[in-house]
């Protein structure tokens, strides 16, 4: 990559709200200066209900969408997986180096699987971590090099690895100007905000201000690293 902007990046996750969370003003100032941006969900957020619900991943499909579209993303998909119903496999490597190599992405986005305990009351979801480790396996070397499973397509080496919830960061990226995107795409996540079953579809006054509030929170506090008024922080990782 030898520009600011990458001319294609592709953001992969465990869950389908995890790439607003982690990185959508990110996403968000890219796709306006042009880049073309995958988002990939591995999971079908099928469990993340308030209640049981077998409508819950179709739901979450529409507003992992939803949420895509208000990003600039050119395209979201999930590979399907139950949550908590997968691991770092041949089989789920494949999968994800077969969309990387049909994406070919300067900056891969996903979850720094080395943080597991976030202070004393928070041990990082078993997803992310196994998700981040596939993708860190999948990127290096696998889709890079032709004998790594030469049925997924033509060999792509990724050139940049952002880890973001990470307990090391080293860079960070400025979205005070891509903060109301970002609430925007997280409020697209009705399903995760309230039980809409028990309130109605329709009940949603005050959600919009609540994610607001909290999305400015942590990119304050995200900020704080590098002197930023608001910003989203990763470990960066610039592949030989």
């Amino acid at each position: 990559m030898s520009r600011e902007v990458p001319d294609r990046a592709m953001a992969i996750y465990a869950h389908p709200d995890d790439p607003e969370v982690a990185c959508a003003g990110t996403l968000a100032g890219w796709a306006a200066k042009g880049c073309e941006i995958a988002v990939l969900s591995v999971a079908s957020g099928d469990k993340g209900g308030v209640r049981r619900d077998a409508k819950l991943a179709g739901r979450r499909a529409t507003e992992s969408r939803a949420a895509a579209e208000i990003v600039g993303a050119s395209s979201w998909d999930t590979l399907g997986y139950g949550d908590g119903e997968f691991d770092n496999d041949l089989e789920l490597r494949s999968k994800l180096v077969e969309r990387i190599r049909a994406h070919r992405p300067e900056v891969v986005l996903t979850s720094d699987p080395t943080a597991v305990f976030f202070g004393a009351n928070y041990v990082n979801h078993r997803d992310h971590r196994v998700v981040g480790w596939a993708v860190l396996d999948a990127v290096a070397p696998a889709s890079g090099v032709g004998s790594y499973f030469p049925e997924a397509g033509a060999p792509h080496r990724v050139p940049e690895l952002w880890l973001s919830a990470t307990l090391e960061p080293d860079w960070w990226v400025d979205i005070a100007t891509t903060i109301d995107t970002k609430v925007a795409a997280l409020a697209c996540h009705r399903s995760q905000l309230v039980d809409t079953q028990a309130l109605g579809e329709d009940d949603l006054a005050g959600d919009h201000e609540v994610v607001a509030g909290l999305v400015r929170h942590r990119a304050e506090l995200d900020g704080r690293g590098a002197g930023l008024e608001l910003a989203e922080s990763y470990r960066r990782l610039i592949l030989g």
